[in-house]
This record gives C-alpha cells, structure tokens and sequence, in this order.
C-alpha cells in the first residue's frame, strides 16, 4: 500500500509530460504531412543519377 503513495504520482507525472510532448509536437507541426515523405521515397529526383 505504500508503494501506490509514490507510484501513482509517478504514474501521473509520466503520463502528464507524454501528454505535453504530444501537444508539443502538435503545436511545432510534427504532423503537418503526412504523406509527403512517403511519397518522396518513390520519386527519382536524385541529380547524381542523371551525370
């Protein structure tokens, strides 16, 4: 029973500061997009290819 008096704000403080880098990375524009990087890998733009 002790153990819960430190482990549960513990618990709290670790899931509040996942919760603030989430927002975090929200706020930054983390996930702006999506898809450009999966699209990116399929094009052929690379300019040592073309020498």
């Amino acid at each position: 029973m002790n153990n819960l008096i430190f482990l549960i704000p513990v618990a709290l403080f670790l899931g509040g500061l996942g919760l603030g880098g989430f927002l975090w990375a929200l706020r930054s524009g983390q996930y702006e997009d999506m898809d450009g990087s999966a699209e990116r890998i399929l094009l052929d733009d690379d300019p040592r290819d073309r020498a």
